[in-house]
């Protein structure tokens, strides 16, 4: 209940979760933690983590973040060079202690576990498919679905996850371990990072490259679409589970979910979000008196608006960081306190000034309309809403929590309602084109277009009955 109640609070996206595994490394569970600390902002409802020494796997999960998850005493119960784990806000399989991952599955082959990042649009169909067949699933995720498939193929265990794969649809990025080997796979039209690095004489993989830093690997590069690393004591080896890739990273990687310091195909996230604040402003100009950002993911796109339109740079906001997960009822007067909570407005810097808001999207309306109304109780003369994004027009299947048309506010108002409804002097967004023009052609825009990168037909025709 409570993360509904904060997802309908925030009136932002949230993205499924972030995975890092370690191979070869001494204290391979402590760095583990280290790592997905730094992938904290792609999940907070549950933590886990996998080690193995060679001879069994021991696992360790719980609901919450990663500090209130683990200590000194449930690290140290993990033992061994070789380690997986996972940070996870559910888009497929609701809540509870049985959906964190990593999953473990037991076999008469082996034992192994999974870590997964994305979603399966096929899960349904994959699912009933396997219970005909017998297979008893033990959670409601996406990701245990995976695991029955490699179980029901033969051959050598990279042989079952190269034949299971193909039947896969949708987003997935996997760390697949047993006691030999770690299994490193990016889904065929690479809609999720998945970046490898080096340390000492192992490596390390990671949602994010930014999480290299914290644990003192080098990075090397991200994965391909469609690729399947093994990684073994001797040797990396590399497969394509399919010859039909296409690179369709998910735009709002590069726009809301990854942390600043990361790179993705080569591109840095703050560079890529000033570049699009840049081309806003210069698609959208106003005359105002400052530009500010909202906290945190908009502050780059702020300084390119800045930078290109010669408006001064101001810091209106400022960010509570210790609300954590509070317990707010979805009535008008608590939502309206749980923003004040959150943000608060700098009286000294807005008031009498004629403002450029600049955020990074608009799904349901709810925060720009509170962020507004606290700008201009400030004091604010006017503020001018710039969104450095397209608006949100059509579900995400691809692992964001934005799965039916009602939510998106942008479906039922043109941008000039939508500014009334908000309160802005006038709102604006960036184009498509100019998406491109930031991010690069490599990109899926399936919630700003409604062309989706894969069939989505039968799910489409269901939202829209």
């Amino acid at each position: 209940m409570i993360k509904e109640i904060e997802y309908f609070l925030s009136g932002k996206i949230n993205e499924e979760c972030g995975v890092f595994g370690v191979f070869n490394v001494e204290d391979a569970a402590q760095l583990t933690y280290y790592g997905l600390h730094s992938l904290q902002h792609r999940g907070q409802e549950g933590a886990g983590i996998a080690s193995s020494d060679g001879e069994s796997i021991i696992r360790e999960k719980g609901e919450g973040l990663v500090t209130e998850v683990f200590n000194t005493e449930r690290i140290a119960k993990l033992p061994g060079n070789m380690s997986i784990g996972h940070v996870r806000y559910s888009t497929t399989g609701g809540g509870g202690i049985e959906n964190v991952q990593p999953i473990l599955v037991r076999s008469h082959t082996g034992d192994f576990v999974i870590a997964h990042n994305g979603n399966i649009v096929n899960a349904k169909e994959l699912k009933m498919q396997l219970e005909a067949m017998g297979s008893i699933f033990h959670t409601t995720s996406d990701s245990e679905i995976i695991g029955h498939l490699i179980q029901r193929e033969v051959g050598d265990f990279h042989e079952k996850i190269l034949k299971a794969l193909p039947k896969l649809e949708g987003a997935f990025s996997f760390l697949i371990m047993n006691n030999e080997n770690l299994f490193v796979i990016r889904d065929k039209n690479g809609f999720r990072p998945l970046s490898m690095g080096k340390l000492e004489d192992g490596y390390v993989f990671s949602s994010e490259s930014s999480a290299f830093e914290i644990v003192g690997a080098d990075y090397i590069r991200g994965l391909k679409p469609g690729e399947v690393l093994k990684v073994s004591k001797d040797e990396i080896e590399s497969f394509q589970y399919t010859d039909c890739t296409q690179d369709k990273m998910c735009s709002m990687e590069y726009i809301y979910f990854s942390r600043p310091d990361s790179s993705i195909n080569g591109l840095n996230v703050h560079t890529s979000r000033r570049n699009c604040g840049a081309i806003l402003a210069k698609e959208s100009p106003v005359e105002a008196d400052i530009v500010i950002g909202v906290p945190d993911s908009s502050l780059s796109s702020a300084m390119g608006y800045s930078d290109f339109s010669g408006i001064p740079y101001e810091m209106g906001l400022v960010k509570n960081r210790y609300v954590g997960r509070t317990f707010i009822k979805p009535n008008q007067h608590q939502r309206e306190r749980g923003v004040k909570m959150k943000l608060s407005a700098m009286e000294a810097v807005v008031k009498d000034k004629r403002v450029v808001l600049v955020d990074d999207s608009i799904v349901r309306g709810t925060t720009s309309k509170h962020i507004i109304k606290l700008l201009k109780d400030a004091g604010a003369k006017e503020v001018h809403m710039r969104i450095a994004s397209s608006p949100i027009i059509s579900p995400c299947f691809y692992g964001v929590d934005t799965s039916t048309y009602n939510e998106l506010i942008s479906t039922r108002l043109s941008p000039k309602e939508l500014g009334e409804y908000i309160g802005a002097d006038s709102l604006a967004f960036l184009s498509n084109d100019g998406m491109i023009e930031g991010l690069g052609k490599n990109i899926c825009l399936a919630c700003f277009t409604g062309k989706y990168p894969t069939s989505m037909f039968s799910l489409l025709e269901n939202l829209k009955k």
